[in-house]
């Protein structure tokens, strides 16, 4: 670092000054990495439920894959596809958006501490963070759903979401304590 020598008027190197200022500012890159390493994760999810909320994995696009799957592992007829189909789909739901809500819970106790001392592994306010993204996302993946004319948006969706995302957290609250 250099400033001002008064008695001279020209640019002096203090090596002590660099130091003790690259110093304190390297005690902050760990907890921006931390941070941002824990976004990471759910920011990839998000991505992740982008395209499967389009028209690519639309139902009609699934039962390719699924309906000879299922007809070859358990030789399900087209009738009872249909049901298989809809429970699949229901529990894809289920398990992104609690994949979701947990990502999110990882990355707001990176991002918001807890003042004091104290380094709980749960809080209720990441928690109820993460349950209520996880919601938003899944109103607006809805929304952009209702748009595509392969998809429906679905309000029960959003709430079957959001519900998945509140077990989610529950669960690993329980698994935290």
């Amino acid at each position: 670092m250099s400033f001002t020598d008064p008695a001279f008027g020209c640019w002096k190197f203090d090596a002590d000054l660099a130091l003790s200022q690259s110093a304190a500012s390297s005690r902050l890159i760990p907890r921006q990495q931390t941070v941002f390493r824990a976004w990471i994760p759910a920011i990839i999810w998000l991505v992740i439920i982008a395209i499967e909320s389009s028209a690519l994995l639309a139902p009609p696009n699934t039962s390719r894959i699924l309906f000879p799957l299922l007809h070859f592992l358990f030789g399900v007829d087209r009738f009872r596809f249909a049901h298989w189909h809809f429970y699949i789909r229901k529990a894809g739901h289920v398990v992104g958006y609690g994949i979701l809500s947990i990502l999110l819970f990882r990355a707001w106790r990176a991002t918001l501490p807890v003042a004091g001392n104290l380094n709980p592994k749960w809080t209720m306010r990441w928690a109820n963070i993460a349950v209520l993204g996880t919601a938003l996302v899944a109103s607006l993946d809805e929304w952009h759903q209702s748009f595509i004319p392969s998809r429906t948006g679905a309000v029960h969706d959003v709430i079957l979401d959001t519900c998945a995302s509140s077990a989610a957290d529950t669960t690993a609250s329980a698994a935290e304590k």
